[in-house]
C-alpha cells in the first residue's frame, strides 16, 4: 500500500534520511523507533504525503507520489488516518464535531450512527459534547484516535500517541490500535517508548524498526 525506495530527505541541507526502503503491506503492524531528532516524524509525514523526498520514490496505493495533483493527493490521503504527536483540535466545535472533521471538511453528511459507535470504541461517548480545552491527556489522545479512523482508512500513521498520558492509559490507546489491526488495518507507530513496544509482542505480531545513522534499520531482537 505504502512503499518508499532509496528516499532521502533533509532539513536545509543537513542530511536526515538516507537510503530508506519501506513496504507497509495490508494488515501489517509496524513499530518505528529511534533517539528523538532521527526523523521518526519526517518519515511518517513521507509516507502520506507531507512531505516529497529529495531523492528516490514513494508509491501510495500503486501511485507514483511525484505525479499526484493536489485533488489527486487529496482523495489519496483519505485512505491513511494519521495520528499527530500535537494532536490539535478546533475549541469551539465539541469533541463529536471534532471527531467527525473529515467529513465536514469535505462537505460529506456525518454518519451519526457510525460517530456515536465509533466515540462507545474509544470509550469518550460520555464526552461528545465536550469541548477540547476540557479533555484529558488520555481523552484527547481517544479523540485524535477516533478522528484518525472516523473515515475507515486501510493505514494509521500514529506519531508518539501515547507520549502525553501515563503508563495505564498508554496501554488502552495500544489495546485499540492492535484492535483496528485485527480488524484489518495496517498501522505504523513512531515511539521512543520501548518498554511499550516489549509489551505489544504479547499483543500483535509486529515488525519493530529503527532509525539510526540516518538509514531504517530492522531492530530485530535488540529490543
Amino acid at each position: 500500500m505504502i512503499r518508499l525506495a532509496n528516499v532521502s530527505h533533509d532539513y536545509g541541507g543537513r542530511g536526515l534520511l538516507s537510503g530508506v526502503d519501506l513496504h507497509i503491506a495490508p494488515g501489517a503492524f509496524h513499530f518505528l523507533t529511534g533517539p528523538s531528532g532521527a526523523g521518526k516524524s519526517t518519515l511518517l509525514k513521507l509516507c502520506y504525503g507531507e512531505l516529497r523526498p529529495r531523492s528516490g520514490r514513494i508509491e501510495l496505493f500503486g501511485q507514483n507520489l511525484a505525479a499526484l495533483s493536489r485533488d489527486a493527493l487529496a482523495d489519496t490521503r483519505r485512505r491513511i488516518g494519521v495520528i499527530h504527536q500535537d494532536c490539535q483540535f478546533l475549541d469551539h466545535l465539541t469533541l463529536a464535531e471534532n471527531v467527525a472533521l473529515p467529513f465536514i471538511a469535505t462537505g460529506r453528511p456525518v454518519p451519526e450512527a457510525d460517530l456515536h459507535e465509533l466515540l462507545s470504541w474509544v470509550g469518550l461517548e460520555h464526552a461528545a459534547d465536550a469541548l477540547p480545552p476540557t479533555l484529558s491527556g488520555g481523552e484527547r489522545q481517544r479523540a485524535a484516535l477516533a478522528r484518525a479512523v472516523i473515515m475507515s482508512p486501510e493505514v494509521v500513521l500514529a506519531d508518539e500517541p501515547t507520549g502525553n498520558v501515563d503508563w495505564e492509559m498508554s496501554q488502552r490507546l495500544l489495546t485499540l490500535l492492535v484492535e483496528l489491526n485485527r480488524m484489518g488495518t495496517a498501522v505504523m507507530i513512531a515511539t521512543h517508548d520501548l518498554t511499550l513496544i516489549r509489551n505489544a509482542k504479547a499483543l500483535v505480531s509486529a515488525r519493530i524498526l529503527r532509525i539510526a545513522d540516518q538509514t531504517l534499520q530492522s531492530a530485530g531482537s535488540d529490543l
